[in-house]
């Protein structure tokens, strides 16, 4: 049982360090905002289209960055959760998420 965890453990390692160099690109308001997230929901890059920069429309580049950087979140807990998913079984361990 020991070994069988120590298995797991090794596996679930490599598993979150592939999740690392893992990608997710997700844009907001027809591209106007594009973030890409890695699927450690670390955010890597945020491009802003020159069409909507504008000091008269802050708000509503600020709520564009806000809405892609939610749904690339979304998306890397999604692709997390598949991946890890995939090694736990659906076993419910503590600090995966409930993979």
């Amino acid at each position: 049982m020991l070994r069988q965890a120590q298995q797991l453990q090794a596996r679930l390692a490599k598993a979150q360090q592939e999740l690392g160099e893992m990608i997710v690109e997700v844009t907001s308001g027809g591209g106007a905002v594009t973030v890409v997230v890695t699927g450690d929901q670390r955010l890597q890059s945020v491009k802003v289209s020159p069409e909507v920069v504008s000091a008269d429309e802050i708000d509503m580049l600020e709520d564009l960055v806000l809405a892609a950087v939610n749904e690339g979140l979304e998306k890397s807990r999604e692709l997390a959760s598949g991946h890890l998913g995939k090694l736990t079984g659906g076993l419910g361990i503590p600090g995966l998420g409930g993979l």
